[in-house]
């Protein structure tokens, strides 16, 4: 994760150099894990998370909302991690999360002589669209991912619709591009 911060604080520097309003950072930023346990393995709460916490403080200091897709722990009513959430969080300028996002349409498919693949098997299902929010650059609405592929949930009829979209995704190969197609 040390790695995957430097290298977005380094795109916060050069976003912030060129005037940029705000920064859109893909799915899964924080880390691309190898297996489903090393994936609940790593996820952190945001208030302890060093990538968020690096990130908070560069939204703050440079005055900069950022966009970002992280792995939050999803826990039992226990208390233990059993699985992720695949979230997108908007970090306003003021250094503070004042949006979160939950994927919804998690990547379950199987190809034809490929890949099974089964995000559902490490990340719990998010439940609710966030309405459009206004910010900076304007009226932005947040999906992930597999949510483009999926058929479109309109947000609530009250809601004037967005000007921007995060749709983030990350490019995990070639079995995920074409299921993507």
């Amino acid at each position: 994760m040390a790695h995957n911060l430097s290298q977005c604080l380094r795109l916060v520097h050069a976003a912030a150099a060129s005037g940029a309003k705000a920064l859109f950072l893909p799915e899964a930023s924080d880390y691309i894990a190898s297996t489903s346990s090393e994936t609940v393995s790593l996820a952190l709460p945001t208030t302890s998370s060093p990538f968020v916490l690096g990130l908070q403080s560069a939204a703050k200091e440079f005055r900069l909302p950022i966009n970002v897709g992280i792995h939050e722990p999803a826990t039992t009513e226990e208390g233990h991690k059993k699985k992720v959430k695949n979230s997108l969080i908007w970090i306003d300028e003021e250094g503070r999360i004042a949006q979160r996002y939950q994927k919804i349409h998690l990547f379950d498919v199987d190809l034809k002589d490929g890949p099974t693949l089964k995000e559902s098997n490490s990340v719990e299902r998010g439940n609710e669209i966030v309405p459009p929010f206004e910010t900076a650059v304007g009226r932005v609405g947040m999906t992930i991912c597999f949510d483009l592929k999926s058929s479109p949930t309109p947000p609530p009829s009250r809601s004037p619709p967005a000007k921007l979209t995060g749709r983030l995704f990350s490019a995990r190969g070639p079995s995920n591009r074409n299921a993507m197609s």
